[in-house]
């Protein structure tokens, strides 16, 4: 890979991972007041609405063919799909807990890209098995406690082991969702790519909620709904910068998320792990950087 392309894709990932490690801050807050379902309907829509001036600027609609148009569908399901899982466990669990898990969607992804025909090393091969490690060793301590200052965001250890399943389920959609995303912003302008979730939701979650009267929102939960809207659109866009480049660096170095994620929670809302859970997060997020840097 050429140096140039080479920053690309490591800035392109970066650049998602910033953007996403806000949305989990601001999808809790949101999930939490209206309900998941809302929620994914909510930001779907307003995100939907954000990207409409940026498939105005991508000029006359492109011909799209009969694959693109099923990466596409692929991309807006996988992320709905994921979407809603990832609600779901952050209602249930600690945001750094939830965000740790999640994030081996870029791992997922990158499986994805090499079975389509990426290569993968043997080093890339052990970071990938770290990643898993990790994910059992925080899914594992899940249901442990550990004496601290109380956390102002009330999490029941209880619910800890259904929080990891709905991570670990969201996990594997969004990294599904990834790389559709990355083959889609490949061939085409970016709003292209960041289209599909947002058309989608709307379509399945939005509309059906409002038609029922079943859409919830409060004034609480409008700023988060707004600035998740945001952030995950602008996380898109960068992600599907980067992939054009890599989609496995791209990947992995957006699945950085969870640390973001997990230091704003502990400055936020002063939520702490156990020992083996941090552990295991920190398995985690060792494992995607240097998978990241053996991929560039």
């Amino acid at each position: 890979m050429r140096q140039h392309s080479r920053v690309i894709a490591i800035f392109g990932g970066l650049g998602a991972a910033f953007m996403w490690g806000i949305s989990n801050i601001t999808s809790s807050r949101s999930s939490r007041a209206i309900g998941p379902i809302s929620a994914v309907g909510w930001v779907a829509f307003v995100g939907l609405v954000m990207t409409l001036p940026l498939l105005v600027a991508a000029g006359p609609v492109p011909e799209l063919s009969a694959g693109t148009l099923l990466l596409m569908l692929g991309a807006g399901v996988a992320g709905i799909v994921g979407g809603f899982l990832f609600y779901r466990a952050l209602r249930l669990g600690k945001i750094g807990l939830v965000s740790a898990v999640t994030s081996t969607e870029g791992a997922v992804a990158a499986v994805i890209a090499v079975i389509a025909g990426e290569a993968l090393g043997f080093g890339s091969a052990v970071m990938l098995a770290v990643i898993a490690v990790g994910v059992v060793v925080v899914a594992l301590a899940a249901g442990d406690a550990e004496a601290g200052p109380a956390s102002t965001r009330h999490v029941d250890p209880r619910d800890a082991p259904r929080a990891i399943a709905y991570a670990g389920l969201s996990a594997l959609a969004f990294g599904f969702g990834l790389y559709c995303t990355a083959r889609v912003g490949s061939t085409l302008p970016l709003a292209y790519a960041v289209l599909p979730q947002r058309l989608v939701g709307t379509v399945v979650v939005f509309l059906p909620l409002l038609v029922t009267r079943r859409l919830r929102i409060t004034r609480e939960a409008l700023p988060f709904v707004l600035a998740t809207a945001l952030v995950e659109v602008l996380g898109t866009a960068s992600f599907a910068l980067g992939a054009r480049q890599s989609v496995a660096v791209a990947a992995v170095l957006a699945s950085q998320f969870a640390a973001i994620a997990a230091v704003a929670a502990f400055v936020i809302y002063h939520e702490h792990l156990t020992v083996r859970q941090r552990s295991g997060v920190v398995a985690i997020a060792v494992g995607v950087a240097v998978l990241s840097g053996l991929r560039v």
